[in-house]
């Protein structure tokens, strides 16, 4: 479980606080969608997830481990996977294949186990045509699956996604979506899903809205689009039924 408890954070020399006195818990397993204008502080929460950002005030707790404690910070960043928007910034092997191998290297996975997985994210993701490839001669929405592939290949209990579809063409974005969807029914992983994309947010089961910083949504999401005031939202045309 993910629980945040009164979070604010505030960045050296700025005015005001990017996030302010958010709590949340977040269920093992469940599927997460957050949403918000930009500067909400959707991306400082997911970095606050694992650590990369500190709290000013309050905490955050993973599966009971504190993101202040130095000593639990390996396990949880193990527990935490991060696929974030530009996967340029994320993707810095010389090989696919040495890309998806390197985050298992970093957690000492034996090596039979490794070269499965491996194997494994290679044909899930569709790069094992090009599995020798350096990965900046992939196409951009390849390169997306090839870091969300690095990510899954070290199993983490829960998956954070920073906007990791918006670069994306409608194609290659439900194409990750539909990774992440199997990925969590055959694992049980967590997922929160940071979009801008209304039709995302409805796959999800729960929505939660930053505004400045603050939560101003959390509910089941065809149910808050339907009484949605916020202007930066964008509220689909619902279907008739879930998609």
């Amino acid at each position: 479980m993910i629980e945040i408890r009164s979070l604010a954070i505030r960045y050296p020399g700025a005015a005001t606080e990017a996030i302010a006195g958010v709590t949340l818990e977040i269920a093992d397993g469940a599927f997460v969608a957050l949403m918000g204008g930009n500067g909400s502080g959707k991306s400082t929460l997911a970095r606050a997830l694992n650590g990369l950002l500190k709290p000013t005030v309050g905490t955050v707790e993973v599966d009971g481990m504190r993101t202040t404690d130095a000593a639990a910070l390996p396990d949880i960043r193990k527990r935490v996977g991060m696929v974030f928007q530009n996967p340029h910034l994320q993707v810095t092997s010389l090989s696919v294949e040495r890309e998806i191998a390197f985050g298992l290297q970093n957690l000492a996975v034996e090596t039979a186990s490794l070269r499965r997985r491996v194997e494994e994210e290679l044909e899930r993701s569709g790069l094992a045509h090009c599995r020798t490839r350096p990965p900046r001669t992939l196409s951009g929405g390849e390169q997306q699956r090839l870091a969300l592939a690095a990510v899954l290949a070290m199993r983490p209990a829960h998956l954070v996604l920073d906007e990791a579809t918006s670069l994306l063409s409608p194609a290659s974005r439900a194409a990750l979506l539909e990774t992440v969807s199997e990925e969590r029914r055959a694992r049980g992983t967590t997922v929160l899903l940071i979009t801008q994309f209304a039709e995302e947010a409805l796959r999800a089961d729960r929505l939660v809205i930053l505004r400045g910083g603050r939560v101003a949504g959390d509910g089941e999401p065809r149910a808050l689009f339907a009484r949605c005031t916020l202007p930066e939202i964008p509220v689909p045309s619902l279907p008739d039924t879930p998609p």
